[in-house]
């Protein structure tokens, strides 16, 4: 999760998380260098004395400076529209979940566990132990399995919502009348922490997902969830 002065994205739990931050690297160079160049520009008109000030024709500049942008746009382009087909991919999900957003909590179904439903709210302050997180933690968290492609179906019974979790590169807009659907294949387990990123309301800060993944093997054991 996010801590205090952090200078970055988080670190990535999915295959497309790491695409994305290896994206965001990318376009953040190409930004440097940009920024660079300009401001080199910059500088050589603010201090270099110029010789010939009746030059009005620069046919070779002008065509540098117009197909080098195009090229940059394109070295950008590529790469995001790859990661974008990447995420609408839906390879034959092991396991499927229906999460509905709700003023302000959430509501899931297990639908390959027989219909197992249960609704997830924030904790209380008086209720936190020690080690949670406030404003971040559960009364009952999503137990997933790693290394298990799955697939989250999103909707909403009231206003819009979205659901995201950042480290697994996840945003999603809850929608009421509509059924959204995302994959994430988690590589390692933990605990990771989500909010609803879509103004919902008074309480729309009171709105956290966690998602508590484990080895496939201890999911298969039997009901690991605590209700």
């Amino acid at each position: 999760m996010a801590h205090a002065a952090q200078v970055g994205l988080q670190d990535a739990t999915s295959p497309i998380m790491e695409e994305l931050i290896t994206f965001h690297d990318h376009a953040l160079m190409v930004i440097f260098l940009i920024c660079f160049l300009v401001l080199y520009a910059l500088f050589l008109t603010l201090t270099t004395k110029l010789t010939n000030t009746n030059i009005s024709d620069a046919q070779e500049m002008e065509t540098v400076w117009t197909i080098l942008p195009a090229i940059i746009l394109v070295l950008i382009a590529l790469p995001s529209l790859r990661i974008l087909y990447m995420t609408d991919e839906v390879n034959d999900p092991s396991l499927t979940i229906k999460s509905i957003g709700h003023q302000w909590y959430w509501t899931y179904e297990y639908t390959d566990y027989g219909g197992l439903i249960f609704n997830s709210y924030m904790l209380p302050p008086l209720f936190l132990e020690p080690g949670d997180l406030r404003l971040l933690d559960v009364d009952n968290r999503v137990v997933l399995p790693i290394e298990t492609p799955i697939r989250m179906m999103i909707t909403s019974q009231d206003v819009l919502h979205s659901w995201a979790v950042p480290t697994l590169g996840l945003k999603t807009d809850a929608i009421p009348g509509r059924l959204n659907q995302t994959t994430f294949t988690a590589t390692r387990p933990g605990v990771y922490y989500g909010q609803c990123s879509e103004i919902c309301g008074a309480n729309h800060s009171f709105m956290p997902i966690v998602l508590e993944l484990i080895p496939l093997k201890i999911f298969e054991m039997g009901p690991v969830f605590t209700l």
